[in-house]
């Protein structure tokens, strides 16, 4: 019999590695891939020259997303994606250095945290019992599982990652010599409910992408290795980003994305200097600048708390349902995907604009992000599937 979350990695030094070597990932720009390194006793002076680096790392605080200069689109895609984590992520294609990674961990810490069930390693919510991994739906039988309160987990996955790394692996070895079922978790276990973000998602290997659309999808991860299984839930926002001169997705991957955003350099003055000051300031007083920004980060925070309390009353007249459907039909999107995401997309941008009913200028602003990427190719147009769009657009709403 699995005994209660029995891994061989220990979960609450496993989360404080994390946790710091995302804080370390921030000032330095390389992947740690949240792994622990190997506990040596160091020289007593070189301990605590160490041991103050790292309370500098772990106390840094993230960009604010409040701060973010222009990306306008952007910002919206995750905003809706936050409000709406069913929407199955945002891909961010664009230039290297226009803060694609900086927003993704802003909007992690902007976000409201979250309660789970304390011990346990896949952030089960302790009040949604259907959302519970089969080790705390046993508890919750019981007594009241006891709780604290944690940041929204962002997860980077490295490109190199292996797939057992990525979904889990189970130990054969203990399975057969001792009849247990040991199983270490992997990222989707720490992402569930949070942010797994994929930098480079398109020098990614196929089927890993693969693996991540379908478990991003269904909310569960299954682990199966010789006739042993394990389940638990996996409930995560897939971002990814990265460079189209690198190298593009499948139609069939980019299609499973629920939003798209191309996100390009700035090339006036005035906005690359506003750039240029707001990340000098942070990086020479990194707790002033974020407190300087705090409220107008409080606010939207609770504009995203209203939101998400709003959605599941927020109505779709049928004339706009209509010309979601008329809008996917003239631009050929096989498959309903579109229209799915884009009534559920301007239902999410509807919540954050404080509207009970989504209507026309929804569905202008959140339809390029929707639809760009489900577009094929026609040699017969050179236009770029923006252009495409925004001309589509504009011949059905403006007509």
């Amino acid at each position: 019999m699995l005994n209660k979350f029995d891994s061989s990695t220990d979960h609450q030094g496993f989360s404080a590695g994390t946790a710091a070597g995302n804080a370390r990932n921030e000032s330095t720009g390389h992947a740690t891939n949240g792994k622990r390194a190997r506990k040596r006793e160091p020289a007593s002076g070189a301990k605590k020259s160490s041991t103050g680096r790292q309370a500098v790392a772990a106390t840094r605080p993230e960009f604010p997303f409040s701060a973010i200069v222009g990306q306008a689109e952007m910002k919206l895609a995750l905003l809706c994606a936050a409000v709406d984590p069913g929407l199955g992520g945002v891909l961010i294609f664009g230039h290297r250095g226009t803060g694609k990674s900086t927003v993704v961990r802003s909007l992690a810490a902007l976000l409201p945290p979250i309660r789970v069930v304390a011990g346990c390693p896949y952030n089960c919510d302790p009040e949604a019992p259907s959302a519970k991994c089969e080790f705390c739906r046993e508890d919750s039988g019981t007594t009241r599982p006891n709780s604290r309160q944690v940041r929204v987990p962002v997860v980077d996955l490295p490109l190199g990652a292996t797939e057992d790394r990525i979904v889990g692996a189970l130990d054969l070895e203990r399975a057969l010599i001792a009849g247990e079922k040991a199983y270490e978790p992997g990222l989707l276990a720490r992402a569930n409910r949070g942010f797994l973000y994929i930098d480079e998602v398109n020098l990614l290997e196929d089927h890993l992408v693969d693996l991540l659309l379908d478990v991003a999808a269904s909310g569960e991860n299954v682990v199966e290795r010789e006739g042993l299984s394990v389940r638990h839930p996996a409930r995560f926002v897939l971002i990814g980003s990265g460079n189209p001169e690198e190298g593009e997705l499948r139609p069939q991957l980019l299609d499973r994305y629920g939003l798209s955003v191309e996100v390009t350099t700035p090339t006036d003055i005035e906005t690359r200097m506003e750039v240029v000051k707001r990340r000098d300031a942070y990086d020479q007083d990194p707790v002033g600048f974020v407190s300087s920004w705090k409220n107008r980060d409080a606010r939207l925070r609770s504009q995203i708390k209203q939101a998400r309390q709003r959605l599941p009353s927020i109505t779709v007249p049928e004339s706009t349902l209509r010309r979601a459907t008329e809008l996917c039909l003239s631009l050929g999107c096989d498959g309903l995907r579109g229209e799915l995401t884009l009534i559920r997309a301007a239902r999410a941008l509807a919540g954050l604009e404080k509207d009970d009913r989504v209507n026309d200028s929804h569905l202008r602003r959140i339809a390029p992000a929707t639809l760009r990427h489900r577009l094929r190719r026609d040699p017969l147009d050179e236009a770029g599937s923006s252009t495409r769009v925004e001309r589509a657009i504009a011949e059905l709403f403006d007509s």
